[in-house]
């Protein structure tokens, strides 16, 4: 008999006929406040299960289901959640994680899609491959995260933390970025392959200073006054973007194609490798 136990007492909250929690089925369990520090829940089907408030830091979580489970102001710091599903892929199966602690968690392939993230912690979080289309990340802190090869298809990640996170890959297209923070974010990977995708991006007032988007697919883009300071744009696709009012000081534009770009009111006087087309110089 395996007893699961209330954090912050000795009252047990659910007694399950196993000497283990790994693979138990503990769907739509009310678990409020649980202690499952260290636990080995490797694919427990927690699918609906309440699991606010409860304490998950270094637990196993791999190949577990938390499908709509509640997991909001959770501790789930170090946790090892790779290959996890957390959603059905639709917003009423999406789980609930709110304001939870989830540094260093390990999101590895999972999936998060529709998932309610907002204002989480997801300091130094590795969410490779993961995915996470439609969830929201409002206001959430990732940053040192590892997004590559993440899919932030249609996410909302506005108000986020992104500083120093690592975008190998990761796609952000149509994804709301408002005021984000993404100063000194990058991409590792030398293979130009690998690069991050931003394609029709809402970055509307959000701060990229010394952010590496070379070779980067911001295609159709929104950078209305964005703060691109000494960002390396070199190479990048900007087709159809717009830059306009955007601050451009020490941002290079080296190899960039600027003639379909609306940089309307935009100041390229300190930017760096800048070819603007005669024809645009006169619109500015």
């Amino acid at each position: 008999m395996f007893e699961i136990k209330r954090l912050d007492s000795d009252e047990v909250l659910l007694t399950v006929s196993a000497d283990t929690l790994s693979g138990a089925d503990l769907r739509e369990a009310d678990l409020t406040h649980a202690d499952f520090r260290n636990a080995d829940l490797r694919n427990t089907d927690l699918s609906y299960a309440d699991l606010s408030y409860a304490n998950l830091e270094n637990a196993q979580l791999q190949s577990a289901q938390l499908v709509g489970a509640h997991l909001a102001h959770a501790k789930m710091n170090h946790a090892d959640l790779t290959g996890a599903k957390l959603s059905e892929g639709t917003q009423a199966t999406g789980a609930i994680l709110s304001n939870a602690e989830l540094q260093h968690v390990k999101f590895i392939s999972a999936d998060l899609r529709y998932v309610d993230l907002h204002d989480a912690d997801l300091a130094e979080a590795d969410l490779s491959n993961a995915f996470l289309q439609q969830a929201n990340l409002q206001q959430a802190n990732l940053k040192s995260a590892k997004l590559c090869s993440a899919m932030f298809v249609d996410a909302n990640l506005s108000d986020c933390d992104l500083r120093e996170t690592n975008l190998c890959n990761a796609h952000f297209n149509r994804a709301n970025l408002t005021k984000a923070n993404l100063s000194e974010a990058f991409s590792n990977v030398p293979d130009v392959s690998s690069k991050v995708t931003l394609v029709g991006a809402n970055l509307t007032q959000a701060t990229l200073v010394n952010t590496n988007f070379s070779n980067a697919v911001l295609k159709e883009a929104n950078f209305y006054r964005a703060d691109l300071r000494d960002a390396n744009l070199s190479k990048a696709m900007l087709g159809g973007a717009h830059l306009r009012r955007a601050n451009v000081t020490g941002t290079d534009f080296s190899g960039v194609e600027l003639g379909a770009v609306v940089m309307d009111f935009t100041n390229f006087s300190q930017a760096k490798n800048a070819n603007i087309p005669s024809y645009k110089r006169n619109l500015r």
